[in-house]
């Protein structure tokens, strides 16, 4: 123990020694350092002061620079300023001058107008004057003048109307017809079709006179059956070896002229023989009915219809208008049209397909109300037809408003097929008629002196007085005497109105 504390009282003793011999040889180069240390913070020191004074001279120097620089812009300013206010002075002084000119126009322009308001009142009372003098001289009032005045005025505008009218109707002539005259010309002659004329009978040949009384039979037996049951009329005359088949429907006459033919041919004519024939012949008709629908679209170059729409139109085939087959007609028709629309740019196709069925309403019964543009244009809407050709159906006789040009073409198409030489034919009692009431619209206006209808009805000349129609009277009478026809006949073609008026004068020589 003793050991131990020895050796501690040892080491610290030899610490103490230690340190002090340190502190004794380190203590002069400590000093040494720190010396040299404050040396050096005392250079730095002053080249700190030197530096910040040249700074602040600088500084001092570029503030001086910028203040030199703002007081110049300053005095430009002002310069600019004094400039200005100068300029404004001129202008201010310009425009009170301007004020003092216009204030002394303004006087004159007074002064002016107040001599005009006095020569107007000078004026005024001078036309009131003039005017009561012209009053006393013409003896008649203000109101009177003007009316006299009004109507000579008017008298005027309508001579220059109907000379305007009949410039513009000629120079119209000039170019409208001679195109539409070629176009129809090219499409009639490019089309060849004969024209065949269907009467309401039919004859049918017998190989003997014998045959009559078969066909007669007992009691008139089995005429009167077939009769009934054909639904036609068996006229058995003094005409040798034939007889003759009459009705109306042209598809009953074909029906009994087939069944009679065959009953000839057969020999055996009963009542029970007859119904089944007649019943065969119904048959064959109604396909020969189809067949000839299907012919036409084919002849037309019409596809995609309907078949009941080619069945109706293949009854076409047996009915007749003016004796012209109204089958043949919408065949040619088609035709036409396709031509027409050819030449103008229009839907072809269209136009074919409204021309082909523009009748289709003729061959339905008479059962159905209405009038044949209206049951055709039904009847192929029921049937999918497109829009624009139903339309085309039921406008071909105007009864409703057409909507395309292809509806005016298969108006077109309609009349030239019907009205060109050769294709229709009336009766004597259907022409007269025609033909009076073409005159009897003619005398019906005023200053008409007489009408004649020439060219089978299709001109009507038409005379007039000339003391009471002038020459631009009679070209607006021409006119308004076609536009009544028009409206108030149905006739194929076109109907040539012209009005004469002519002045005579005569003397007698003593």
């Amino acid at each position: 123990m003793e050991l131990w504390i020895g050796l501690l009282i040892g080491i610290v003793v030899g610490a103490a020694v230690a340190a002090f011999i340190t502190r004794a040889v380190m203590q002069p180069r400590v000093a040494d350092t720190i010396a040299a240390a404050e040396s050096e913070i005392a250079e730095k020191r002053l080249a700190a002061e030197r530096e910040a004074e040249n700074i602040l001279r600088t500084s001092r120097e570029a503030a001086q620079d910028i203040r030199l620089e703002a007081e110049k812009a300053i005095e430009r300013r002002y310069q600019d300023l004094a400039r200005a206010e100068e300029r404004v002075d001129r202008r201010g002084a310009n425009q009170d001058t301007q004020a003092k000119t216009l204030e002394q126009r303004e006087q004159l322009l007074n002064k002016r107008q107040s001599r005009l308001d006095k020569r107007q009142n000078d004026l005024g009372n001078l036309e009131q004057e003039h005017r009561q003098k012209l009053e006393e001289t013409a003896a008649m009032t203000t109101d009177e003048a003007r009316a006299v005045l009004i109507q000579q005025v008017e008298k005027e505008a309508q001579q220059d109307l109907a000379r305007v009218m009949r410039e513009i109707d000629n120079r119209a002539k000039e170019t409208a017809e001679d195109q539409a005259r070629k176009i129809i010309a090219l499409a009639i002659q490019r089309l060849a079709s004969d024209q065949v004329a269907d009467m309401v009978v039919s004859v049918v040949p017998l190989p003997g006179d014998e045959m009559k009384g078969r066909i007669i039979g007992r009691n008139g037996r089995n005429i009167r059956a077939f009769e009934q049951a054909a639904g036609v009329d068996i006229i058995v005359d003094d005409t040798p070896e034939a007889v003759t088949v009459s009705s109306f429907d042209p598809v009953r006459r074909e029906v009994a002229r087939r069944a009679l033919a065959k009953l000839i041919t057969d020999g055996r004519i009963h009542p029970a023989r007859i119904e089944k024939l007649i019943s065969d012949a119904q048959e064959e008709v109604e396909r020969v009915i189809k067949e000839a629908g299907e012919q036409a679209a084919y002849e037309a170059n019409v596809h995609g219809l309907h078949p009941e729409i080619l069945k109706m139109l293949g009854r076409l085939k047996y009915r007749t208008s003016y004796g012209q087959n109204q089958l043949q007609h919408a065949v040619e028709a088609s035709h036409i049209a396709a031509m027409l629309a050819a030449e103008l740019g229009a839907n072809i196709e269209t136009a074919k397909m409204g021309a082909l069925l523009h009748d289709l309403g003729k061959a339905m019964d008479h059962d159905q109300e209405g009038t044949h543009a209206q049951l055709g244009a039904e009847f192929a809407k029921r049937f999918k037809v497109p829009p624009i050709v139903v339309n085309a159906i039921a406008s071909h006789h105007h009864e409703v408003e057409q909507e395309s040009i292809e509806a005016i073409i298969v108006e077109s198409a309609d009349a030239i097929s019907g009205a060109r030489p050769g294709a229709r034919r009336e009766n004597l009692e259907n022409y007269i008629k025609r033909v009076r009431t073409l005159e009897e619209i003619a005398t019906s206006f005023a200053g008409v002196e007489s009408a004649y209808a020439l060219q089978a009805g299709r001109e009507i000349r038409i005379l007039v007085k000339p003391n009471q129609i002038d020459d631009l009277a009679a070209v607006r009478l021409s006119k308004e005497i076609s536009k009544n026809i028009e409206d108030s006949m149905q006739y194929p073609g076109q109907i040539q109105v012209t009005v004469i008026r002519e002045t005579r004068a005569v003397g007698f020589a003593k």
